[in-house]
């Protein structure tokens, strides 16, 4: 199995990286999400999304999202913009605009959330997601995208 690190997750799909963090443990997921290669991480499925993003599911749908991944260095957060308008995403770690919806995870209950091994509704109940703004947004935020299965 592929070692969980920026170079292996630039190098395969969607699908194979559903299964690499689904056959990687936490701890490990959290030990590389803490270290110097976190932003790496970040970006490379942050910059995905746009691929991923389903204009037939979000038919009229205008959102700004703001995902604040928490667990950084020191304590440190990241946060990305995740625009939704006119049938298109796009993404930016450089958030400019109000968001209608903003969600706060650690960057293991993220990862479980974009490779489909968590469920965003059942990580919400239990607290793991924090979702401020649009909670109508939030539910159904996840068939926007084709989240892969493993």
């Amino acid at each position: 199995m592929t070692d969980f690190n920026p170079e292996s997750l630039a190098s395969i799909g969607p699908k194979e990286f559903a299964q690499l963090v689904k056959s990687t443990p936490d701890s490990k997921i959290a030990e590389v999400m803490a270290g110097e290669n976190r932003t790496k991480i970040l970006d490379e499925v942050f910059n995905r999304m746009p691929t991923l993003f389903r204009p037939e599911k979000a038919g009229s749908t205008q959102a700004v999202i703001h995902w604040v991944i928490t667990g950084g260095a020191g304590g440190a957060s990241d946060t990305y913009e995740t625009v939704i308008e006119n049938g298109a995403c796009t993404v930016t770690n450089q958030p400019a605009r109000d968001p209608k919806l903003t969600m706060t995870m650690d960057a293991v209950t993220f990862l479980k959330v974009v490779s489909g091994d968590g469920n965003p509704m059942m990580l919400f109940m239990t607290g793991k997601v924090k979702a401020k703004g649009d909670l109508g947004l939030a539910a159904n935020v996840a068939k926007l995208f084709d989240i892969p299965k493993a």
